[in-house]
């Protein structure tokens, strides 16, 4: 028998605008249809709803029940692309993927004949789900038998469910409460007055008297919810690959002239994509050495593009940063596509006077020349030692600055690594001790020790911290090394 899948990620939109601004997590937060405060409330999260603030209420009404709510606003189009992006990110699982047309964020996949590959259906399933968690999504996924029994389960459970039989489905479908369901609330407060909990219950409702009292809506649902208008899945079909490849008489080592090869291939990628109405998110660039080697390459613009101008730009600083070790006998470009651009998020409040878009097309440049890991953001990290308490990671998007707010001011404290060896520091009556040079003054006032000690482990280490002011004023962060015996300086307080 077929089987079929339903993944759910809830409010999609609100998890999008959620990942870019991640500080908004843990207070209400809303997506908004209009950057107005006339603008209706399109999806809010669970610490919104908590303050009586739901989706249809104007920006202004739901700021009147909360102050300090976040609300951003989503283009069709950023939706859109990202819907696509998934549907791309699914095809990896199974070739039968099929996006909901109008709720973003539903897909039904074709979970058929996939025997050969998982051993049960419930380890796809939990391999499908960790994927998209690992992009930082609420997900659920559901695999049964019809299309309305998974997209129920998907709805009304978190995590993966996978029903052993119809029966199975069917008894799990009646009993799933109604209120799990995305209906207008108009109509669920008439199902609630009438008394239907359940979906078994609004099944039983005469289809006629459905379709009379409550509305269109009410009655597309009970006609899916009876499997009277189930289509067979309509998957999107998967686009061939944007590809160009070149093969080379003679080993090539000069950039220019691989430069001139590559251009022509990328121009004709580009009005590939522009058939399909799509733009370049990344283009790839496989080289085949003659000593048998392959080298391989990816270029990102700042944003999607199709900008035949900057994207040469952005090859030619690829080329000429690689140190080829044989001449190149084939070229490769392939380009990934995206249905649309992304578009620059604008806030109500704290609005960026900055150029992001000029500032990611530098850092574009400077990765297209140096390599994905020249630029980098800092991370916390869980780590026994200050150096080891964050790690410099890629950063993969520049975002709005979104500082916290607070009245106290700041103090920034600058960390040396490797900590830099200082003088001995003297003994009382021996006397100054000067840590940061004759020109900045002796050590005029000393806060601390504050012990560190651990790492046996490994390899043991015991610490003792102080803050120095010198005479200059500057507070410098120095500690004395038990074992090795030394004084370091491991950072400053600006």
């Amino acid at each position: 028998m077929d089987r079929m899948a339903c993944i759910n990620l809830p409010a999609l939109p609100l998890q999008i605008l959620l990942r870019d601004y991640p500080a908004w997590r843990n207070g209400p937060a809303a997506v908004v249809d209009r950057d107005k405060p006339s603008g209706v409330l399109q999806w809010v999260n669970e610490q919104a709803r908590a303050r009586r603030i739901l989706p249809g209420m104007r920006y202004a009404a739901a700021l009147s029940l909360a102050r300090d709510l976040r609300a951003g606003e989503l283009s069709p189009e950023r939706i859109h692309g990202e819907v696509e992006r998934l549907t791309r990110r699914l095809w990896a699982f199974t070739p039968g993927v099929e996006p909901a047309p109008d709720d973003p964020g539903v897909f039904w996949l074709d979970a058929s004949g996939l025997h050969r590959l998982y051993p049960a259906l419930s380890e796809w399933a939990a391999s499908v789900y960790k994927a998209l968690r690992g992009e930082g999504f609420e997900v659920a996924i559901a695999v049964g038998f019809s299309r309305f029994g998974v997209y129920a389960a998907a709805k009304a459970n978190r995590g993966t469910t996978v029903f052993r039989s119809a029966d199975h489905e069917r008894n799990a479908v009646q009993r799933t409460p109604m209120d799990r369901l995305d209906l207008d609330p108009a109509l669920h407060q008439t199902l609630f007055k009438l008394g239907v909990r359940t979906l078994g219950e609004f099944i039983a409702l005469p289809a006629a008297s459905v379709r009379r009292r409550l509305g269109a809506q009410a009655h597309a649902l009970h006609r899916m919810a009876q499997g009277g208008e189930w289509r067979p899945l309509q998957p999107r079909p998967i686009p061939e690959p944007a590809e160009r490849t070149a093969d080379l008489e003679y080993p090539e080592t000069q950039h220019d002239r691989l430069m001139a090869i590559a251009a022509p291939m990328m121009r004709r990628l580009l009005e590939a994509l522009a058939q399909r109405r799509e733009t370049l998110e990344a283009l790839h660039l496989d080289l085949k050495l003659d000593n048998g080697a392959r080298q391989h390459e990816r270029i990102a613009p700042a944003s999607p593009t199709n900008d035949a101008k900057q994207l040469t730009l952005l090859l030619r600083l690829r080329l000429e940063s690689l140190a080829l070790p044989a001449g190149v006998v084939e070229l490769t470009l392939r380009a990934d596509g995206i249905a649309t651009g992304e578009d620059q998020l604008s806030l109500f409040q704290h609005a960026p006077q900055r150029g992001l878009d000029a500032a990611r097309e530098a850092f574009a440049r400077v990765q297209a020349e140096f390599g994905d890991g020249a630029v980098v953001r800092a991370c916390l990290r869980e780590g026994h030692l200050p150096e080891a308490g964050f790690s410099w990671e890629p950063l993969d998007r520049l975002r709005a600055p979104d500082p916290p707010h607070s009245s106290s001011r700041l103090l920034v404290r600058r960390l040396y690594t490797p900590p830099i060896t200082l003088p001995p520091r003297p003994r009382h009556d021996a006397g100054e001790w000067f840590v940061a040079g004759a020109a900045e003054g002796p050590v005029e006032e000393m806060l601390g020790p504050y012990v560190l000690s651990g790492g046996w482990w490994m390899r043991e280490t015991v610490r003792s911290y102080y803050y120095v002011r010198t005479r200059s004023g500057r507070w410098l962060w120095v500690y004395h090394d038990a074992k090795r015996r030394r004084w370091y300086l491991q950072g400053e307080v600006e």
